[in-house]
């Protein structure tokens, strides 16, 4: 097995209501003399309430070119990823010298050398540390990088492996494209960071964090008083057909979104299926599941979740309060809502969990947990 010890969300500072962001971006997005009502409708439509940006609001129109919004994108990543990783490692009451692996994931810029090594120095992590940057799996990252976490972990049992994702999709807005995949998006996606500690079973144990709840004490483990889920099995699905679905055309303007209307339909057409296969394999249903961890993509994707999975609407109402509080933060996004989940009142012992989340492919990453 291997055991989530800790999640540490970071957001930007520069927090606003969603209705000046869509004032603001609203100059950048529509060219002259475009009527806004559509992208008006859009962003009221996306269930976000506030959003943290990576620069100030103020500072947008000044960014261009691509190469102006990734040199930010480096900036403020190397800075939100220093923060969100201290504080999973204090959380958990381990150093940096102490990691063995970090994985590091992002798609809304990028870096050579990639944000974890630009982080090997500042935090103190030791020379040897394993690192594995990851591009291109977009919202699916945070699930597929608790999963790629477990199967490290299982071979290292004694090991420690730390997760980051950072996104900062405010940076890839385009400038006067009136695309309904643009507009959408220029109202959806917020800016924010997390990263979250794992260790191995062997290492778990000397953590006091195997065995009852109680054994976690505020004395040995302040932040894991809730207890911590472990990873009990993981499953990928690439659904083939699919590429152009969500992702990005990369050129001279930087990363412009494909973002399809098929993927709610998507989710609904395979996901029940997926779900039902893999819990079918741990003799359990849909219903036998505590917590549900899910990536908040948007109204429509959480609702066609809900229909395949035939959850109660209270099941994803975690994933659709974090929507409203930031946004969908791409692969940050499902792990903010594990944090709420962990600091929450945990389950009876031995309650099940899913962590789950979709992407680029197009793509679904399922996570079983079990506190």
């Amino acid at each position: 097995m291997s055991l989530i010890v800790s999640v540490a969300p970071t957001l930007p500072i520069h927090r606003y209501p969603q209705q000046e962001i869509t004032n603001r971006f609203a100059e950048l997005v529509l060219p002259a003399g475009t009527d806004r009502r559509v992208l008006d409708r859009f962003h009221t439509a996306a269930g976000v309430q506030t959003r943290h940006l990576a620069l100030p609001i103020e500072s947008y129109p000044a960014i261009d070119g691509f190469g102006a919004a990734n040199d930010a994108f480096i900036d403020v990543a190397v800075e939100l990823g220093h923060e969100a990783v201290a504080s999973a490692l204090a959380m958990a009451g381990l150093t940096a010298a102490d990691v063995d692996l970090i994985v590091s994931t992002s798609v809304t810029g990028v870096a050579a050398p990639s944000i974890e090594a630009r982080l090997v120095p500042r935090l103190g992590l030791r020379t040897d540390v394993k690192r594995l940057p990851i591009f291109g799996l977009g919202c699916v990252a945070g699930a597929a990088g608790i999963a790629r976490l477990h199967d490290f972990l299982r071979g290292d049992p004694d090991g420690v492996a730390v997760l980051l994702a950072v996104e900062l999709c405010s940076l890839t807005i385009q400038r006067d494209d009136a695309s309904i995949a643009n507009l959408v998006a220029s109202g959806l996606f917020g800016d924010g960071a997390a990263a979250v500690v794992m260790v191995g079973e062997r290492r778990a144990a000397t953590l006091g964090l195997t065995g009852d709840r109680a054994s976690a004490t505020a004395e040995t483990a302040p932040a894991r008083v809730n207890g911590c889920p472990r990873v009990v099995d993981t499953r990928s699905r690439f659904y083939p057909d699919t590429e152009r679905v969500m992702g990005w055309d990369i050129g001279g303007s930087g990363f412009r979104i494909v973002l399809d209307a098929s993927v709610a339909d998507v989710v609904e057409a395979n996901l029940g299926d997926d779900l039902d296969d893999f819990l079918g394999e741990h003799d359990l249903k849909t219903e036998d599941i505590a917590r549900w961890v899910t990536h908040p993509g948007g109204p429509k994707v959480l609702d066609a979740v809900a229909r395949a999975a035939r959850l109660p609407d209270e099941a994803l109402q975690p994933a659709r309060d974090c929507l409203a509080r930031v946004g969908n933060l791409s692969s940050a996004s499902v792990l903010h809502v594990l944090a709420d989940t962990m600091a929450g009142p945990p389950p009876e012992v031995g309650s099940y969990g899913v962590l789950l989340a979709m992407g680029p492919g197009f793509c679904a990453e399922l996570v079983l947990l079990q506190w």
